[in-house]
């Protein structure tokens, strides 16, 4: 990860910055506001803003339930029996706001959640960062054969130094290009008085998909969750992964009950369908099942003996 001593200056001063307020904060998640947590070669999540704690879920589910919720269970064990049992409301009353610094490719795998508020940086207005996404030699795979958007075996060797060649160069062709059209040195001095640069809006088109881009990117607690629930899963793709799991640590630190039901109950745990159900019942009762006889298909049957390490 790289910033600029501008972005750096602008990071401590936030940071130097302090406020006397009422409301709820939690010391832990205050520790690392605006620091820009390093992900992949140049990307970066920043906390810059959240409301809301453990406190406000455990008060907004009580709001609903009504007095004396609290002589039953203690907040932990509410927590877990709002995530265990699906009642999302109370996990919408708090708020994350991030600034994230990623690759576009991995921006429109994320932006397909689609219950957040997002401002990403214009290419329209703003020339971009000369920087771009290179995997590490021990991210480089070959497509798998039986998944169609997954990976395979690794790369090694010659074969995955011809890649990261082929990465490097073509991402170095594509932004010199784009500056080229632009008429422009990163450091804003024009390379030919005698012409006119391309529109900006257009010579964004040059650019490669690894190109990285910005957003701030805010989103409540529920939401947050499902996010992290399907980016944090070790099915996803590595980079954005990446990113879900520096957020998972972000959660920990803000809400610690939230983030140890939502492990309990959510990403360590799993869901059964009615047939997957009667089969572990059948399996319980010593019955010897196998695929041709549950009922269900044999994706269906892979994932649930998956499941249960079979």
């Amino acid at each position: 990860m790289t910033l600029t001593p501008e972005q750096q200056a602008d990071i401590a001063a936030s940071r130097g910055r302090t406020a006397t307020t009422r409301r709820p904060t939690v010391a832990a998640l205050e520790e690392v506001l605006f620091d820009a947590l390093p992900v992949l070669d140049h990307g970066f999540v920043r906390v810059v803003d959240y409301m809301g704690d453990d406190d406000a879920v455990v008060q907004a589910a009580r709001v609903s339930y009504g007095a004396g919720t609290r002589s039953v269970r203690d907040d932990g064990g509410l927590v877990n029996y709002l995530m265990r049992h699906r009642h999302t409301t109370p996990f919408e009353m708090c708020e994350l706001k991030l600034h994230v610094k990623l690759p576009v490719f991995v921006a429109r795998q994320w932006i397909r959640h689609r219950s957040a508020n997002v401002n990403e940086i214009s290419a329209r207005y703003s020339i971009l960062d000369d920087e771009f996404y290179v995997p590490a030699p021990e991210h480089l795979a070959a497509q798998a054969t039986s998944n169609r958007q997954g990976r395979g075996r690794m790369l090694d060797g010659a074969e995955a130094a011809r890649v990261l060649d082929v990465l490097r160069q073509d991402a170095r062709r594509s932004y010199d290009r784009y500056m080229e059209l632009l008429n422009e040195t990163p450091t804003g001095e024009t390379i030919d008085p005698a012409r006119n640069g391309l529109a900006r809006e257009l010579a964004r088109m040059n650019l490669t998909l690894n190109v990285y881009t910005q957003w701030y990117w805010k989103i409540d607690l529920h939401n947050l969750l499902h996010f992290l629930s399907l980016r944090a899963d070790p099915h996803a793709q590595y980079e954005i992964r990446a990113y879900a799991e520096v957020i998972l640590g972000l959660v920990e630190r803000w809400v610690p009950l939230a983030h140890g039901a939502f492990m309990e109950y959510g990403l360590g745990g799993a869901r059964l369908s009615a047939k997957a159900l009667a089969v572990v019942r059948r399996l319980l009762a010593g019955e010897t099942v196998d695929q041709k006889d549950s009922g269900m298909s044999a994706g269906e049957w892979r994932e649930l003996m998956a499941v249960l390490g079979r």
